[in-house]
């Protein structure tokens, strides 16, 4: 397995059929729904689909979720996604999820610059940017330590139980130290 993707703690890798259950079970945690763009559950047959299709070139789906795995014990801790990837452009957005129970550890910000590390350095992006709704603090707190600075606000992007919220734009730009 290449460098690039891990630490001495954590390692991103691709998903694998085995990985369904926790699938499942993340994308229909409904409190996670209101940070995101799901509006409905996820069946099994959905995420077995999209398994397959998740195992295309990121140049083919425009989209790369890999599976951030503590090296100890071999545990699946959450997910990081690279989507809307434009290579014409250098940019792509950047997602990131983690299980409740390994949050504030330090793994979402390692999980970061790992994905960064591969973005900049190895797929030669110019950016990565995320929209983060004012709300989920810790996201935001989290792109911040990871050096995305807030480049925009949406006002009322984005409608959160019937009220609406400001979505921050978080952009980190390739300036060739970030290597």
């Amino acid at each position: 397995m290449s460098k690039l993707l891990q630490n001495n703690e954590i390692l991103l890798r691709a998903l694998e059929p085995e990985d369904l259950d926790i699938l499942y079970e993340w994308e229909n945690d409904t409190d996670l729904w209101k940070y995101g763009s799901s509006l409905s559950p996820f069946s099994r047959f959905a995420l077995r689909q999209y398994l397959i299709y998740a195992q295309q070139d990121i140049y083919q789906t425009k989209q790369l979720r890999l599976m951030i795995v503590l090296r100890e014990g071999n545990r699946r801790i959450g997910t990081v996604d690279l989507y809307d990837f434009e290579p014409f452009h250098g940019r792509a957005g950047v997602g990131i999820l983690l299980d409740q129970k390994y949050r504030n550890q330090g793994y979402g910000f390692k999980s970061l610059e790992l994905l960064e590390e591969y973005a900049f350095n190895f797929l030669k992006l110019h950016q990565l940017y995320a929209f983060i709704p004012e709300p989920n603090v810790a996201s935001i707190r989290l792109f911040k330590k990871a050096e995305f600075e807030c480049t925009a606000i949406l006002k009322d992007w984005m409608s959160l139980q019937q009220v609406f919220v400001n979505v921050f734009v978080m952009q980190k730009f390739n300036t060739g130290k970030n290597q």
